[in-house]
């Protein structure tokens, strides 16, 4: 029985083996919440780009506009400018859609939940900033994509 009264008090203060235990659970609990950043942003990501096909087919791109090259800002700026209201709602359902289901998924795998979900949300932004930057979008798109990612990523942590 001896042993058994040792081993339950074990570390006892001062051992220097036990010290490295606090360490590596707050080392697990960093890394989960980087991980579930890191996937948060991934699928937030690939989720706009699923609801942003899904509007393309809806609402295609004028023939022979390829939306990637950057030689052709001038023209997707035009196409931006007259697309039906039924397209400009489909791209703030992606970017919205895409904040949430990111901030889901990174924080049900973050030990820091709300902080895994708030970071997919600043990283959309950062997208639709850069987006609004490039090409000029209407006023209330521009301002629901920069104000509205921060309360839904809240909803989904």
């Amino acid at each position: 029985m001896r042993g058994t009264r040792e081993l339950a008090a074990w570390p006892r203060p001062g051992d220097p083996r036990g010290q490295g235990i606090g360490q590596a659970i707050e080392d697990d609990i960093m890394g989960r919440t980087i991980l579930g950043m890191l996937v948060g942003v991934a699928v937030a990501v690939a989720m706009i780009m699923l609801v942003e096909m899904l509007g393309h087919s809806a609402w295609p791109p004028p023939p022979g506009l390829d939306i990637t090259d950057p030689a052709n800002e001038a023209a997707f700026a035009a196409f931006v400018a007259q697309m039906p209201l039924g397209a400009k709602l489909m791209v703030l359902l992606a970017w919205l859609l895409g904040t949430f289901t990111g901030a889901l998924v990174g924080a049900k795998i973050a030990r820091h939940q709300t902080a895994a979900a708030l970071l997919v949300a600043l990283v959309v932004m950062s997208g639709v900033l850069g987006m609004i930057l490039k090409v000029p979008h209407p006023g209330w798109l521009s301002v629901c994509g920069l104000v509205l990612p921060i309360p839904v990523a809240w909803l989904a942590g």
